[in-house]
């Protein structure tokens, strides 16, 4: 654990992250980061991941949905302490360094970047199957290499321009859930469209129960239910950005639950009213399926569209996030100095160059695998966001402690049920992460997490090493040159 002494007392905050902020531009307003929050709610994981869930876990995914939301309502309430002790855009990074230790900040800011690498990834893929809905003679790889290159010049802005693109982005993915959740609840309750004589409340529970495979099947879908939920954190790299944090960060966060009440459980719960649970299947959106099933194919490709939008909306946050994360990195000499420089436009645009590079691989996998992609990577980015997710716990424990002693300032938002409610958080990320290493298919993202860390462990020693051999050579100069002093003065 970082000692006392490096950490920031009342009043210097600000100051202290103005060297690895320098060059950012305030420009997120609240409007923004309200959306931007709302959207990293609404994500590929609810409209695509959800359809494999549902096949395995029936109506209970809708139970296993608000387990999860109620922990990551923890994280977050965790993660907002913290942001408003002291706001960074290189949050998760900054409080592992802080109140864990140096090694963890350089594994948690390298790994959040992977995962945003990775998510970026699966997003790529996503579009590119929504885009078969509509052109199944093009080939997947092909559209997804169009989106990345497409969103890696939109990409390349300023954070006002991101913020709006964000803004609208989301705004079309709430208007879409809020008109399927009216239809389906007019398919319940006026009996119209094809399904509306076997639409009824009784589906959740009528085929086999409300566990129809049993409760361990259902509970093993918690991994990719996690996945639904990446995202939600992406408002703490947009904390040294935003205009007024203190107000705006707090709002987010507290809007949180009934976000995802509503978007998740909610729209989850009237469409497997609506249709079987029985009917979906993995590999196709649920919501495309739910009203492709009532006869309205209009309707479908309307859906397709506005989950289309939110796949490419989470690969654009990937590009925003990947680039901030390198550039604090870089800021703290744990990435090439080249990912702290800035363009004309105050992006990091030498750090989104080279993580969109890397996220050409998804376009590879989409050649090679292009119908295990999607679970591929979303097996590994579900890894990197338990890792992350658990640093923010473990530095909100470790932060409690410090404030019981009375060694820090007390945060204007505290997490309800302190370090108690932590706790029990990451208990439930470690139970998540032994599903993970019990699911054959999932289990390769262990294997990639494994190679991970022996990189991350490589790079740390190599860093060490190198500061290590700068000291030693600061060392010898400065000893030389007392010699020379001493030799100057005895002649």
């Amino acid at each position: 654990m970082v000692s006392v002494e490096n950490r920031q007392p009342e009043g210097v905050g600000e100051a202290a992250s103005g060297q690895s902020e320098e060059g950012y531009e305030r420009g997120l307003g609240s409007r923004q980061v309200q959306m931007i929050a709302i959207g990293g709610a609404i994500g590929v994981g609810l409209f695509m991941g959800a359809g494999a869930n549902i096949a395995k876990a029936g109506p209970s995914i809708i139970l296993m949905y608000a387990l999860a939301g109620v922990v990551i309502f923890l994280i977050m309430r965790a993660l907002g302490e913290l942001l408003l002790y002291r706001p960074i855009s290189g949050s998760f990074a900054e409080y592992a360094r802080e109140f864990i230790g140096p090694f963890f900040g350089f594994a948690t800011g390298w790994t959040y970047w992977l995962l945003w690498v990775v998510t970026g990834m699966a997003e790529l893929t996503a579009a590119a199957i929504y885009i078969h809905f509509w052109f199944p003679v093009i080939p997947q790889w092909v559209s997804a290499l169009v989106f990345l290159v497409v969103l890696f010049g939109v990409n390349l802005i300023s954070v006002k321009i991101f913020g709006e693109v964000e803004f609208w982005f989301s705004m079309i993915k709430v208007t879409a859930i809020v008109g399927m959740i009216v239809i389906g609840l007019g398919v319940l309750t006026l009996g119209f469209s094809e399904v509306g004589d076997t639409a009824s409340a009784t589906n959740l529970y009528a085929h086999d129960g409300v566990f129809p495979n049993g409760i361990g099947s259902s509970l093993m879908t918690l991994q990719g239910v996690m996945f639904a939920y990446l995202a939600v954190e992406l408002v703490g790299v947009t904390a040294g950005e935003s205009e007024n944090p203190e107000k705006t960060l707090p709002k987010a966060i507290n809007t949180l639950p009934l976000r995802i009440v509503f978007f998740y459980v909610g729209s989850l719960a009237i469409i497997l009213a609506v249709v079987k649970w029985t009917e979906f299947s993995e590999g196709e959106s649920p919501f495309v399926h739910a009203f492709s099933e009532m006869g309205i194919p209009l309707a479908a490709g309307i859906v397709n569209f506005v989950v289309l939008t939110a796949a490419l909306s989470s690969c654009n946050s990937g590009m925003y996030s990947t680039g901030r994360m390198l550039r604090d990195l870089a800021s703290n000499k744990q990435a090439p100095k080249i990912f702290g420089r800035l363009n004309s436009r105050k992006s990091p645009a030498f750090g989104i160059t080279a993580s969109v590079a890397l996220m050409g691989i998804g376009v590879v996998l989409n050649y090679l695998v292009p119908e295990k992609a999607f679970g591929y990577v979303t097996s590994v980015a579900t890894a990197a966001g338990i890792w992350t997710w658990m640093m923010i716990l473990i530095s909100h424990i470790r932060y409690r402690r410090a404030l019981a002693a009375g060694e820090l300032r007390r945060s204007p938002f505290p997490a309800p049920g302190g370090a108690v409610a932590s706790t029990i958080a990451l208990l439930f990320l470690v139970m998540v992460a032994g599903f993970i290493a019990y699911d054959p298919e999932a289990r390769v993202s262990l294997y990639v997490g494994a190679s991970w860390a022996v990189l991350l462990v490589g790079g740390w020693l190599k860093l060490r090493g190198g500061e290590q051999q700068t000291d030693a050579q600061g060392q010898a100069v400065e000893s030389e040159a007392r010699a020379a002093d001493r030799s100057s003065v005895s002649k």
